[in-house]
């Protein structure tokens, strides 16, 4: 083809904005270039996570596919199955599936979990270390002097929900106080639950002093549920969180709370992707630290 032809069809596919369909170009050579990242919904923890991941591609090769099946069914055991039906063969090369209630894949290409309900299996995995965090939660309210701790957690299903109920139940033991099981109870990791559970706490005639929270939004929830109550925070009630979402800096008072890296562990399981693809051998279980974050919803027991 002459180059005078070349250069006016590429001058007319720019003007049309015309890009070749992956479906076709699938087809042709059994790649698409497109990674896909799937996520029951789009909410602070996933949307941190996405950001890393949307960094990392860059330079990679590849483009980056954000997908939730948006069809009500997200938090329904075997979505990640239904979404991956949806995209492998024709859309995608590859998956990072977010907070999968089953690993468990029938798929020929890679697939990498984030917090994977089950913990780490067969399959690769990227989290944090969440017993680790939760001791450091646990810890900081007992070094202001609380004892009577509440912990609401996430959803029981969860491994990193189990992992952090273990955390804080590991330092109050090994700090001699004893966990009243009253306060102690299922958040699920969502605003709407955890503020029921918060003000089931905060009703005790013995209520907690404090609250360590499964994560950030049970936090703000429960620091919400606290001031409709007329509970200060911290003046009357110390609140800590887990994630470090964005939203945890900007709420009344700032939230303390435990740092998942989370646009770090996007990015990393976006690079594990890219390596299994390419055929790289490499540690395929990535747990990576967790760290206290102190702002001012806490303070020194009177």
């Amino acid at each position: 083809m002459a180059q005078a032809t070349v250069e006016r069809v590429q001058r007319v596919i720019h003007e049309l904005g015309y890009e070749a369909s992956l479906g076709a170009q699938s087809l042709r050579s059994h790649r698409t270039n497109v990674l896909g990242i799937l996520v029951a919904e789009f909410e602070p923890f996933s949307t941190e996570l996405l950001k890393g991941a949307s960094q990392e591609v860059a330079g990679s090769g590849y483009q980056l596919l954000a997908y939730s099946s948006g069809d009500g069914e997200g938090a329904a055991v075997g979505w990640e199955r239904r979404s991956l039906a949806r995209l492998s063969g024709t859309l995608i090369d590859g998956a990072v599936i977010v907070t999968p209630t089953v690993v468990e894949t029938e798929h020929s290409f890679h697939v990498v979990a984030v917090d994977p309900h089950t913990g780490p299996s067969d399959l690769p995995t990227v989290d944090s270390d969440n017993f680790a965090g939760a001791v450091l939660a646990t810890n900081y309210l007992l070094s202001l002097g609380h004892r009577r701790i509440g912990h609401i957690s996430g959803r029981t299903d969860l491994k990193s929900a189990q992992l952090r109920e273990a955390g804080f139940r590991s330092a109050m033991a090994d700090a001699g106080v004893p966990v009243d099981e009253r306060l102690v109870r299922v958040g699920g990791f969502r605003i709407e639950s955890a503020a029921g559970t918060a003000a089931e706490l905060l009703a005790l005639a013995d209520r907690p002093s404090a609250i360590f929270a499964g994560n950030d939004l049970s936090a703000i929830s429960t620091m919400t549920v606290a001031r409709d109550m007329g509970l200060s925070v911290p003046d009357d009630l110390s609140v800590i969180g887990f994630d470090n979402v964005p939203e945890s800096a900007l709420v009344n008072p700032p939230l303390t709370t435990i740092m998942q890296p989370l646009q770090r562990m996007g990015a990393e399981a976006l690079r594990l992707l890219v390596d299994l693809i390419a055929g790289v051998e490499r540690d395929t279980h990535i747990r990576l630290p967790t760290e206290l974050v102190i702002r001012s919803s806490c303070r020194p027991l009177d």
